[in-house]
């Protein structure tokens, strides 16, 4: 066996491996992750990360952070979702989202009002991606209606449109969809709930 084949027995020790053979599993599953990745074939990585919010899917390509998922859209369903529409080549990796998770976390001690990453907007398109797409460009601590988000990306009626794509944005967080209100200025809907929006405007308003 060389190093860059993970033979029978490895896979069987991964999959008898349990709590008293925990470093076992985690050595062999870097060898894993190092081995698809040196050989090309690993499309999307993934980690899971904790947040005041509660637990945070990230998953990227080699093109930039793709997915950002709350606990409560079911992670084992989104991951399904990215394998279906992206690439079934897909790996918990946390190392390849040691920076967005970092990012993340800056954001929430207050300490980050801009996130700098690469994004892949691969599962977004047409009307919903362009509004994404603006999205970031809502300061941090202030918001927009629904209406003027469909105002600035040319469509003034398309105000149902806008609030379709906030809902199906696959980066929450990261494209703040969290910063557009009802023209009243009540929260409207959020992926999250309007808990994690609520809290998400109270973090910005206070820093």
């Amino acid at each position: 066996m060389t190093n860059k084949t993970i033979g029978k027995r490895d896979v069987a020790a991964l999959l008898v491996a349990t709590s008293p053979g925990q470093e076992v599993f985690e050595r062999l599953h870097r060898r894993l992750v190092e081995t698809v990745t040196s050989d090309g074939i690993l499309d999307v990585a993934y980690t899971i990360i904790d947040t005041p919010v509660g637990s945070l899917l990230l998953a990227a390509t080699e093109k930039g952070l793709a997915r950002v998922a709350y606990a409560s859209e079911d992670h084992d369903k989104v991951l399904g979702d990215i394998a279906n529409t992206l690439s079934s080549r897909i790996l918990r990796a946390p190392q390849r989202l040691d920076r967005v998770a970092r990012e993340i976390d800056e954001y929430f001690i207050g300490t980050r009002k801009t996130f700098d990453l690469q994004l892949d907007m691969s599962l977004s398109s047409g009307f919903r991606q362009r509004v994404q797409c603006h999205l970031p460009d809502i300061a941090y601590g202030h918001t927009e209606s629904y209406a003027e988000v469909a105002a600035f990306v040319g469509n003034p009626k398309a105000v149902r449109a806008v609030g379709s794509a906030c809902a199906t944005n696959p980066i929450p967080i990261v494209i703040p969809c969290h910063r557009v209100l009802r023209s009243d200025g009540t929260l409207g809907g959020y992926v999250g709930g309007l808990a994690v929006k609520s809290a998400l405007l109270k973090l910005e308003s206070a820093s």
